[in-house]
């Protein structure tokens, strides 16, 4: 081992849906934010302070397909990735900088889509449940009739 580590894990929601761009011969990058929260109270006022940074995430080839398929805004995602740094020059000139976290591992911890469908899942089942009733006929549920 050389001495250093570059290793970020990060648990957050998106801020937006994730953008694909693809490229000639088939690669693809996707691109999102992910806010992170902080919350603390003030001592001197005792009120509840929510500090949020945003962080830049990038995913390549299939991981981006699969995370643009099956994330949107507002989902909440855990990652692991390394910082890096790059810089260009933009169109007017000028030089851009930005720091963008190098996803290489991630886990959908909830999506829109789950939740929609445990919703409506939830809700069927409950009318199911409501359709009969369970007898007890006075013995203790973990009493078996054999």
């Amino acid at each position: 081992m050389n001495g250093t580590l570059n290793k970020v894990m990060l648990i957050g929601h998106l801020g937006d849906d994730v953008k694909l761009h693809y490229f000639e011969g088939g690669n693809c990058i996707g691109r999102f934010q992910l806010a992170t929260n902080e919350v603390y109270v003030n001592k001197t006022t005792n009120e509840k302070i929510v500090s949020t940074e945003w962080h830049n995430l990038v995913v390549r080839n299939k991981a981006a397909e699969i995370c643009e398929k099956y994330l949107s805004k507002g989902d909440k995602i855990y990652v692991e990735g390394r910082i890096k740094s790059r810089q260009w020059q933009a169109e007017d000139g000028s030089m851009k900088h930005t720091t963008e976290i190098q996803v290489t591992e991630f886990t959908f911890l909830t999506t829109k889509k789950d939740t929609e469908g445990n919703k409506q899942n939830q809700g069927s089942e409950s009318a199911k449940n409501t359709n009969f009733d369970t007898p007890s006929k006075g013995l203790p549920i973990n009493d078996l009739p054999f």
